[in-house]
């Protein structure tokens, strides 16, 4: 028999990648399930009086998921924490990765204070990543602080870096931006595996990718930069958000299985399909 983890309440906090975004679910609040989502199901099957929350929202920079979320979490009383933030400001041009890892700092000591054990989530390695690839730099710098907060706070860090699987392409959604159903259930099994919590989620075995020509992969590109990268950018220009008018999809601590959904398996355990 798997050995019970510790943890009875657990609350996620931080932006898109914590919500969900990218992992389409209507039965889940807000229609996304995500990477939390699914550790949470995992974490609840193996404790029957288990509790999680969820107060990330999509679009969110460091500091208003400090202003804004850190205080409400903490009044939820956790016994594990969880916080991926900074994304958003280090892909913005023209910030420092070791100034978005101080008010970082900042955020992790408060958190810590509350006695919970707190998982950090490092930057993938976006070094192939079209326009993104450009910051992996910053990137790398932003993980190395990352990895040195934890160790003076006590954090656990979920390795995204490491985790190599994400250099494939189906492990994103459409917009690049952000993962698909396959790229949050990877990261979720990592997540529990960093909590050393047993589970049975399949690990991922794909079928090696057909090689994509040239022109092809040129218009993908630009059809991307149309649909998707433009977008992104006017918002910016246009001081505008993603999250704008968007609440916490669970913003008090319950059951993560909807009553409607019938049973505890509804959402099954298996890999997503983008």
């Amino acid at each position: 028999m798997a050995q019970q983890h510790p943890w009875s309440r657990y609350v996620a906090i931080g932006d898109s990648f914590t919500e969900g975004i990218g992992d389409p679910e209507p039965r889940s609040p807000g229609g996304n399930r995500g990477w939390a989502d699914r550790v949470a199901e995992v974490l609840a099957r193996q404790n029957d009086d288990f509790a999680y929350a969820n107060l990330a929202i999509r679009g969110r920079l460091l500091q208003q998921i400090m202003d804004e979320q850190i205080e409400p979490a903490l009044q939820l009383r956790p016994d594990l924490i969880s916080i991926s933030a900074g994304g958003n400001d280090i892909i913005r041009p023209n910030t420092d990765p070791d100034e978005v890892a101080s008010r970082l700092e900042t955020a992790i000591e408060r958190l810590s204070s509350a006695g919970a054990t707190v998982v950090m989530f490092n930057g993938p390695d976006i070094g192939s990543t079209p326009v993104l690839g450009r910051i992996r730099g910053k990137v790398a710098i932003y993980n190395e602080n990352v990895a040195a907060i934890a160790l003076r706070h006590n954090a656990v860090v979920a390795n995204m870096w490491a985790l190599r699987e994400l250099k494939d392409p189906r492990m994103w959604a459409p917009d690049r931006l952000h993962f698909s159903p396959t790229g949050h259930h990877t990261i979720a099994r990592m997540v529990l595996e960093v909590l050393n919590v047993e589970n049975d989620l399949e690990p991922w075995s794909p079928e090696p990718l057909p090689p994509t020509p040239w022109r092809s992969a040129r218009v993908d590109d630009i059809g991307w930069a149309r649909e998707y990268l433009v977008p992104w950018v006017l918002r910016r220009i246009r001081h505008q958000s993603s999250g704008d008018g968007i609440t916490p999809k669970r913003p008090e601590p319950g059951s993560v299985f909807l009553e409607t959904a019938g049973s505890s398996t509804s959402h099954g355990q298996g890999l997503g399909t983008e």
